[in-house]
């Protein structure tokens, strides 16, 4: 089963891909780490104050809903609006006509504190004060003499009292890009919408439903149906009322739930790697780039990058709902990685956003569980070593087989570095690839690149009378190494093309002084052979039974059997994350950024708009 633990740093000292020793490695890491941890802000407060902290944010991210909910329901439910009209109005010494309006505005802050518990459990400054206000607003509402104990009103108040005693864990800032604009002009299109639907309304209504308004009158009655109050119009028929009140409180709810949905959105920024710090990550992968196969991924154009204080190490990320999502280990030395790492956690801090790590290696998960973090092992990475590769014996039989099969049919495979590749030909390679993807986006993340011929790329093709049938590229893994970026073949190509030029790069990388070529990630790999195994028990044959299933849409089972046939040595991979409460936003976010799944990408085209 997929491992969950926090890595021992004191453990016995492995030895992970090309047969590199961590154990020097970690416990420089260990010291330097340890030595660091009184400066981060994790490590300012006392344990028990931050463990308070904690527990006020939770319970008050959860009190925040339920007055919400409770203010929503006094609304909606009829025995809350009974109780609405028997006292608001007094109280007031308001018309009967104000009730509806008090009604659309309970309704309102009700959901907006509904809204605004996502915020406060992200910490944020900003969520913080709305909801105070909010709270207060709620409170006020219920303030009028025997209606002072109302349980919602109770509860509203102390919300307020809690959230002003407990304000300093309420930190975070404003993302680096809000929807603070984009807020200001949905909330005026809607409210101009809804005026002019029911000034044209009102216009064209006939005396017989609604006796005869000037346009100052049409245009009082538009604005106050937004907010549910009657205005100056006396309409004879029932419909044409309703009708109005309708398109006026369904425009204004609108209008304050979608601005307050823009303010409110963990924002996303779109990345981007100046070429200074691109300059620099190359520096950095030209010195360390043996240690991690996935380091060269680094220099994807969709990642921000934070660098230690020494700037001799990096972490590369992005943020996705909320979360902010690093890829494979940090970039550099790693004895500087606990600085770059303290970097990344404090704009994590800053910002509200939930840190995750996909895909790192164990010496980056040891690093990564120094700071509270958990670790989940979610597979294992195929590592073919050139020198050792034959397609002698019976375990290579399939791959040969497949080798001959798409030889005798007149394939023929070219190994060229990117450079020695023509640009129009290059152009016509990159349209292939993206024909022959079968998505509509390229799926990838922490081990794709996402684009086509770096410099120091090698590019594989299959052709078969001088037809291109087949399209492999790899990037750099240090100086002797490569990893495997795309893998695409024509659909109407004959199976085998994969293992054709899959094992003519690997027969001939020692001629390009290639000593190890990376291939595939297989997800959940020790889940699926262990729930295989004969004894296998109940739930390590339910969950291969699972993986079986899934992989009907995402390639998990297939991918795996594809890199055993190559005879590799699995390297795990790991997933860091803050704690299971936070998996459901880290899964959603690692999904989006890999191109599985996540969030519907229809509804986050239209809110990008």
């Amino acid at each position: 089963m997929a491992v969950r633990r926090r890595l021992d740093v004191g453990a016995s000292e492995p030895t992970t891909g090309g047969g590199r020793d961590i154990g020097q490695d970690r416990s420089t890491i260990t010291t330097r780490a340890g030595s660091r941890q009184a400066a981060t802000g994790q490590e300012r407060l006392p344990a028990v104050w931050r463990l308070t902290g904690a527990v006020s944010v939770v319970a008050i991210t959860w009190v925040t809903r339920v007055v919400g909910l409770i203010t929503v329901l006094s609304v909606v439910l009829p025995a809350g609006r009974r109780d609405m009209r028997g006292h608001v109005a007094a109280w007031l010494a308001l018309p009967p006509e104000a009730t509806t309006g008090a009604a659309t505005v309970a309704l309102v802050t009700g959901a907006l504190l509904i809204m605004l518990a996502s915020g406060l459990r992200r910490r944020k400054r900003r969520a913080w004060q709305l909801t105070l206000a909010a709270s207060l607003l709620v409170a006020l509402a219920h303030a009028g003499l025997r209606h002072l104990f109302l349980p919602s009103g109770l509860v509203s108040l102390a919300l307020a009292v809690a959230l002003l005693a407990n304000r300093r864990y309420f930190i975070a800032l404003p993302d680096p890009v809000t929807g603070r604009w984009r807020a200001v002009r949905v909330f005026v299109q809607l409210i101009a919408a809804g005026m002019a639907i029911n000034f044209a309304l009102l216009t064209v209504a006939q005396p017989r439903g609604l006796v005869p308004l000037d346009a100052k009158d049409r245009l009082m009655e538009s604005v106050l149906a937004l907010i549910g109050v009657s205005g100056p119009a006396v309409f004879r028929v029932t419909w044409l009322d309703d009708l109005v009140a309708s398109v006026g409180l369904l425009f204004g709810l609108g209008a304050v739930l979608l601005a307050a949905y823009f303010l409110l959105r963990s924002a996303e920024p779109a990345p981007h790697l100046p070429e200074g710090e691109k300059q620099r990550l190359r520096d950095l992968l030209a010195g360390h780039g043996e240690r991690d196969s996935l380091g060269y991924f680094a220099l994807r154009d969709d990642k921000f990058v934070v660098f230690s204080k020494t700037r001799k190490a990096a972490v590369m990320y992005r943020v996705i709902a909320g979360a902010a999502v690093a890829s494979g280990d940090p970039l550099g030395d790693s004895e500087a990685w606990p600085g770059a790492i303290e970097e990344f956690l404090d704009a994590c801090r800053r910002y509200g956003w939930v840190p995750a790590v996909m895909g790192c290696s164990e010496l980056g998960a040891t690093v990564w569980a120094r700071y509270g973090l958990d670790v989940l092992e979610i597979g294992d990475e195929a590592i073919v070593d050139v020198d050792s590769f034959t397609l002698d014996g019976r375990a290579m039989r399939g791959v040969r087989q497949a080798v001959s099969r798409t030889r005798r049919a007149g394939y023929e495979v070219r190994v060229r570095r990117a450079e020695e590749i023509g640009e129009a030909e290059l152009v016509e390679l990159e349209a292939l690839a993206a024909n022959w993807r079968g998505t509509d986006t390229e799926r990838g993340f922490s081990m794709t690149l996402g684009r086509m011929g770096d410099r120091g790329a090698v590019i594989v093709t299959a052709e078969q009378q001088g037809r291109v049938r087949g399209l492999l590229q790899f990037v750099p893994w240090g100086r002797h190494g490569l990893s495997l970026d795309v893998m695409r073949r024509d659909r109407t190509a004959d199976n085998g093309v994969n293992e054709l030029m899959i094992s003519e790069l690997l027969r001939n990388g020692r001629d390009r002084g290639v000593k190890h070529v990376s291939l595939n990630f297989a997800a959940f790999r020790k889940l699926m052979e262990q729930g295989q195994r004969i004894g296998a028990g109940p739930v390590a044959r339910f969950s291969a039974k699972v993986l079986h299933w899934v992989s009907r849409w995402v390639q998990i089972e297939t991918l795996y059997r594809f890199n055993a046939k190559f005879q590799p040595r699995w390297v795990p991979r790991y997933l860091v994350f803050p704690g299971v409460r936070e998996l459901p936003r880290v899964g959603v976010a690692v999904f989006e950024a890999e191109g599985l799944g996540g969030r519907s990408r229809w509804l986050m085209r239209m809110l990008r708009r």
